[in-house]
């Protein structure tokens, strides 16, 4: 009796044995096709994995069963010994296999590298253009023009823009806004501007559409840094490090992060009997800060993204990462802090700009305590002391034609010993005469004028300001209001902001 499974044919007889083999173990085979019995089938073995090659059986001529276990009439053929597998000879053939496929995965696996390795130098060595934007509406619902508000006596937006520019990465800097008095601010602070249309400044507009916009009309950008307005603490050399992500590790998308160490708990509704759980902890196992490595959140400072990646209707994916900040830098104004808060913490932390070398101070805006005053602020003098001993050059500005001033001038030389110099009716052109005698350029200058007449000089300058009481004009070009006015210690109180966080600055 025949019975058959898928390609398989077994004897079912009651004399059919296992013992229709040759050799022993496993995996042995018999190969029994022969010219007149070419065709074969495998009948499993009651030993697990083993198998025999037997002919298609012709119908029985006689009954009865041979002493194997096979029905008389069915012709057994006895192999020639070198048609037995050998299980050793089947165990290397299957290592031979093992080890030319391990050899196939190993080529593939270089080759690929190769190409990644081919694919970043050729991004290496094909410049694409990086340009920073920072998205800065006019219509804040919390605080009325929040991203140009002071904060310590730098218009908020002022303090991401001048980490921008100084990181020396961007090949643009840009404001992305649809107002003119931010407008203002941002040229001021050496960015260009995007007029975002209507469509995108609503209080439901993403920021991915508002990105998108800006890239329509930029072609020429190949990867977007979505700088926030609310990061205040943002430095050059976060930036600088972020971007080598891209540039040179082959990443789509990096965006910053910073560590917390906060247990989680789950909200409930208060009238419901739903009891709370703990989210990221253990509370019978409750780890000690320093045990426990914290989790990664989002802090909001910076997202880096390809064009290709925008243009899918995404700011992370692809191949993402992030990048880790200090605690110390992560300020969101936006949420988790408030406004007098965070200037204690960006006077502390935030980037103050290049070192300054030199200082220009316009004399009769600045030092001057009235139209009849013909001595200066002590603090004044004492801050101008203080600047010399840092090595920073003062050298004070005069008019040719002012009289007071100059009066003024001449005490102020005999006590601190200063350089006073006069300057004509384009004060520009004498001050880049004498920086380009000292070899600097406006990034290590810093200047304190007063009125519309010095509003040029203190857009150009690395670092600027103006006296609390200073005009709007001049007030918005500054990239520094001080919190005194002119004659009461608005020197004084410029130094301070130069040197008080200098230490923390990471240029």
């Amino acid at each position: 009796m025949l019975a058959k499974r898928g390609s398989d044919v077994r004897f079912a007889h009651a004399g059919y044995r296992s013992g229709f083999r040759y050799g022993s173990g496993s995996d042995n085979r018999c190969r029994l096709g022969t010219a007149k019995y070419p065709r074969m089938h495998f009948v499993q073995n009651s030993t697990a994995d083993s198998r025999h090659i037997v002919p298609n059986p012709p119908p029985p001529a006689l009954g009865g069963v041979r002493a194997c276990g096979v029905p008389i009439g069915f012709p057994v053929a006895t192999p020639p010994q070198k048609s037995v597998f050998n299980h050793r000879t089947s165990l290397m053939s299957a290592k031979r296999r093992h080890d030319d496929d391990e050899v196939d995965r190993a080529a593939s696996s270089n080759m690929k590298q190769k190409k990644r390795q081919v694919a970043a130098s050729s991004n290496k060595n094909q410049k694409r253009h990086v340009a920073a934007l920072i998205l800065a509406r006019g219509g804040s619902k919390g605080i009325p023009l929040k991203n140009i508000k002071p904060l310590a006596g730098v218009p908020l937006i002022g303090w991401v823009l001048r980490a921008a520019v100084d990181s020396e990465v961007f090949d643009s800097v840009w404001v992305s806004t649809d107002h003119a008095e931010i407008k203002k601010v941002a040229e001021a602070w050496g960015a260009q501007v995007h007029q975002r249309s209507p469509e995108v400044s609503r209080d439901s507009t993403s920021s991915l559409e508002t990105i998108q916009e800006f890239l329509k009309y930029h072609n020429e950008v190949d990867i977007v840094c979505n700088i926030q307005a609310t990061s205040p603490c943002l430095h050059p050399f976060d930036v600088r490090e972020a971007l080598k992500k891209i540039t040179e590790d082959g990443y789509d998308s990096v965006f910053s992060v910073v560590r917390r160490h906060q247990f989680r708990w789950k909200e409930v509704d208060e009238l419901s009997d739903e009891k709370t759980k703990a989210l990221n902890l253990d509370p019978a196992n409750r780890p000690r800060r320093q045990d426990w490595p914290g989790e990664l959140c989002e802090n909001g400072s910076f997202y880096f993204t390809t064009k290709d990646l925008i243009n899918t209707g995404h700011l992370q994916g692809g191949k993402s990462i992030y990048y880790e900040m200090l605690p110390e830098f992560s300020v969101d104004i936006d949420g988790d802090i408030d406004w007098p808060v965070a200037e204690q913490r960006v006077l502390r932390y935030g980037y103050p700009g290049k070192v300054v070398r030199l200082l220009f101070c316009n004399v009769s805006a600045c030092l001057a305590e009235g139209i009849n005053a013909l001595s200066s602020n002590t603090r004044n003098t004492s801050a101008i002391h203080m600047l010399q001993e840092k090595q920073v050059e003062v050298i004070l500005l005069t008019s040719s034609n002012d009289a007071v001033a100059q009066s003024l001038a001449d005490k102020l030389q005999k006590r601190t010993g200063c350089q006073v110099m006069k300057v004509g009716k384009k004060p520009q052109n004498n001050l880049e005469e004498v920086m380009k005698n000292k070899s600097l350029d406006w990034k290590h200058v810093a200047f304190m004028g007063f009125d519309q007449a010095d509003e040029k000089l203190l857009k150009l300058a690395g670092l600027s300001a103006v006296p609390g009481d200073a005009p709007e004009l001049a007030s918005k070009a500054a990239k520094y209001i001080c919190h005194l006015s002119r004659g009461s210690g608005a020197v004084w109180d410029f130094a301070e902001h130069i040197f008080l966080h200098k230490p923390m600055a990471k240029p």
